[in-house]
């Protein structure tokens, strides 16, 4: 996720330039064919434009308050996720009675973290970071769960038995729950913790299963296709039909003048309206990326930070002091 001030203009036009490049032609066509061909019946009035205008800004500004309010809640899951689990390395310190069954318990719980992450950074169909003006940007940001495989990463907290058993499981993150709560029964069982303690701890795995199955919920059900192909079919309308009106209205003003822009006006018509539709091609764009925060786009809720942020913690809470790093030299999604 980008965290500074704001990006600077350059990087947004360049982000968006592919856009730029084709609305570009588009305003060419009717003003060529205006002054060059002659052809000044193919024009459209202003209102026409105007009304259609009016129509797209209400759906691009309906998709993105909706593709937004995804990455918030996205962003409200995954915090939850880090009071939870900072209340779970608590939990472990305060029930278990040595140091043995309290790093078992948290090594699951890291392993969970990682099983889960690796879960969201799947690809999906209707993800856009395969597209060329998003994956240009993927070098200036590093998507650990693409450059070390799931069974690597999980035996930095499992055995290696246990991993191979795991990895023939569907959902990965939902067995290690399942196994975190089976160790919390056997430490009940054992008489090392009571049965209020079992209670909260398995109060506990409760709200990361639902955490879990929140964050699922977004990553699993796209922003509704009906409502994307709707949203593109009124920008790309929007975006063919302005210069036609555009060009009959400053022809007009152009008619009226005296001197050299006589006649000549209508060429403004061009960047005008390739200004005027890269406004609503960048809203569009803007809320596409956004639309998936978990896929691992420069703009997603940075779930590997925050995953490494956890560990560090609970990692203290136990008094280690080999810490995974923060900051590497690039940004860390």
């Amino acid at each position: 996720m980008h965290l500074g001030k704001s990006y600077r203009l350059c990087e947004f036009v360049v982000w968006s330039r592919r856009s730029i490049y084709a609305l570009l032609g588009l305003g060419l066509v009717p003003v060529l064919l205006h002054q060059v061909a002659g052809v000044r019946w193919f024009t459209l009035p202003l209102s026409v434009v105007t009304l259609l205008g009016t129509a797209t800004t209400f759906v691009v500004g309906f998709k993105n308050a909706q593709t937004y309010a995804r990455t918030a809640d996205a962003q409200r899951i995954w915090m939850g996720i880090v009071s939870t689990s900072r209340y779970w390395g608590v939990l472990s310190h305060a029930c278990a009675r040595d140091a043995a069954q309290t790093d078992a318990l948290i090594r699951r719980h890291l392993a969970w973290l990682t099983a889960l992450r690796y879960q969201l950074r799947e690809p999906r169909a209707w993800e856009t970071l395969g597209k060329p003006i998003n994956a240009e940007y993927r070098r200036h940001y590093v998507i650990p769960e693409q450059c070390e495989p799931l069974p690597d990463a999980l035996r930095r907290y499992l055995p290696s038995q246990a991993v191979d058993a795991l990895m023939r499981a569907d959902d990965k993150a939902a067995q290690l729950l399942a196994a975190q709560g089976l160790a919390v029964r056997q430490l009940l069982d054992a008489g090392v913790i009571t049965v209020a303690e079992y209670a909260d701890c398995n109060g506990r795995l409760r709200e990361l299963s639902d955490l879990q199955g929140q964050a699922e919920r977004i990553k699993n059900f796209p922003y509704p296709r009906q409502y994307a192909i709707i949203n593109t079919l009124f920008v790309r309308s929007f975006c063919v039909v302005l210069p036609f009106g555009l060009t009959a209205q400053f022809d007009q003003v152009g008619q009226s003048l005296p001197g050299v822009m006589q006649g000549h006006m209508v060429w403004l018509a061009v960047p005008f309206s390739v200004i005027v539709s890269w406004i609503y091609t960048a809203l569009e764009q803007v809320g596409e990326s956004t639309e998936n925060p978990f896929e691992g786009g420069a703009n997603d809720v940075p779930i590997s930070h925050l995953s490494t942020m956890i560990e560090r913690d609970l990692r203290q809470m136990q008094g280690h002091a080999d810490l995974p790093s923060l900051s590497a030299g690039r940004i860390v999604l």
